[in-house]
């Protein structure tokens, strides 16, 4: 079955990028070159590959909080209001609280998945006490997250004057790579490089053997693969609803740590939401919902983000190109399952059929 997905995953990248030639020939463009300067762009100079390792980092990680939820039966689709509140409380502990450097770094990280864990916990709750749909709660929480971050960077005490964006976290709140490093290793530390890749890794490993290898993660997998079994069975699907959204939230909110304890330094104003935590669900879908595809899956999203949008400056095709190749990949992984949802609904009503011409 592995086989066969991998199979399906190979194609649809395949077609994805056949539609986009396909598309960039009709409005006048040479595909191959096309192609050829987003390779460029991702393989050109170790800088570009460090520039699409961290671009894929917060991929990695919302692709695997979306993954595993669906794993435990839900859609989280507040990846993103995660994203956001995990990003707002590491930046908060980075400036206002001063610790040692390493333990400043682990303590806003940590702080930050609580934070979003809660966050998510609480669309679990709204589930599982009311039957509130999750789709439902997790947007909504979406946008309360991104004015709750605005209404944040807007205090006086952490806004940065005559900016938009809020105070730079501290030098001990960073996860950066030592600068001394980088003079020895050249211009793959010319970009931001992190420990955000290293932990995206191995939270993918934590979460395949949470889901494998335990009894917390057989309930939850329990709780999704059939709820009525598992509540007959004697799990508590309810708890396990809270549980698994909550473990969701503090993955994603991970991702916002890691971006900001790494990358930028600080949060910005948000007009709207920026797509790490939607871009997730495409990463999930791409890596067939397991925690070790998001690794690669959020690599080629990265990739094809970070070279594809090289093409308009470098030859004036329109980059919205990637974003078509990217839905067209998604369309077609998702095609096995619409037809074989299909067929089951053909061969039910067969059956059926049959069933009342017997009477």
């Amino acid at each position: 079955m592995k086989e066969n997905r991998l199979k399906f995953t190979l194609i649809a990248i395949l077609i994805g990028l056949v539609i986009g030639a396909i598309i960039l020939l009709a409005v006048g463009y040479n595909p191959l070159e096309a192609y050829g300067i987003m390779i460029a762009g991702v393989f050109g100079s170790p800088k570009y590959i460090s520039w699409t390792i961290i671009k894929s980092t917060p991929l990695i990680l919302t692709g695997i909080s979306v993954a595993f939820a669906f794993k435990t039966g839900l859609f989280n689709i507040g990846a993103e209001g995660q994203f956001i509140v995990g990003a707002l409380v590491a930046t908060m502990v980075g400036y206002f609280w001063h610790l040692p450097p390493v333990l400043h770094a682990i303590v806003a990280l940590l702080l930050a998945c609580l934070a979003a864990g809660l966050w998510g916990g609480f669309a679990g709750f709204l589930k599982s006490k009311f039957g509130v749909n999750e789709v439902i709660t997790t947007i909504m929480l979406n946008w309360i997250a991104l004015y709750l971050s605005n209404f944040f960077v807007y205090w006086d005490k952490f806004k940065r004057p005559n900016s938009e964006a809020s105070q730079k976290i501290l030098s001990s709140a960073s996860i950066a790579f030592p600068k001394g490093l980088g003079s020895s290793l050249g211009s793959f530390f010319d970009a931001p490089v992190n420990f955000g890749f290293i932990i995206a890794i191995l939270v993918a490993f934590l979460i395949k053997y949470i889901l494998n290898d335990t009894t917390l993660g057989y309930e939850l997998r329990a709780v999704g693969f059939n709820k009525d079994a598992a509540e007959y069975g004697g799990i508590n699907v309810k708890k396990n609803m809270v549980t698994a959204m909550m473990i969701a939230g503090a993955i994603s909110g991970l991702a916002g740590a890691v971006h900001v304890l790494g990358v930028t330094n600080e949060i910005s104003i948000l007009s709207a939401m920026e797509g790490n935590g939607f871009d997730g669900i495409a990463v999930s879908l791409i890596g067939g919902n397991s925690p070790i595809g998001c690794i690669f899956a959020g690599l080629l999203f990265g990739a094809l983000k970070y070279g594809g949008y090289k093409i308009q400056p470098m030859m004036g095709a329109p980059s919205e190109i990637i974003n078509i190749v990217i839905g067209i990949i998604v369309f077609f992984i998702a095609m096995p399952k619409m037809i074989e949802g299909l067929t089951t609904m053909r061969s039910r009503r067969k059956r059926g059929g049959e069933v009342e011409r017997s009477k």
